[in-house]
């Protein structure tokens, strides 16, 4: 079952919105510690979740993805 948000079709407070150069300088900057499960790369059923505010998902994340797709590539022979 769906449920649908109370705020859906309505104007959000700008409190409420998501701070994009924030979001940015962490992607960019955090370095994420594999010792800590969660900043490591982690899969659900819709994709990956996570976040540069977290450390969760940054450039390293996608640097390590390609690399982990380069490998499997030339493994397979692709």
């Amino acid at each position: 079952m769906t449920s649908v948000s109370p705020l859906a079709g309505k104007t959000l407070d700008k409190n409420a919105l998501a701070d994009i150069p924030a979001l940015i300088s962490a992607y960019y900057n955090r370095k994420p510690d594999p010792a800590i499960a969660a900043q490591r790369v982690a899969f659900g059923t819709s994709g990956h979740r996570g976040s540069s505010l977290h450390t969760s998902f940054n450039e390293n994340h996608i640097l390590a993805i390609a690399e982990a797709i380069c490998r499997y590539r030339k493994d397979k022979g692709i």
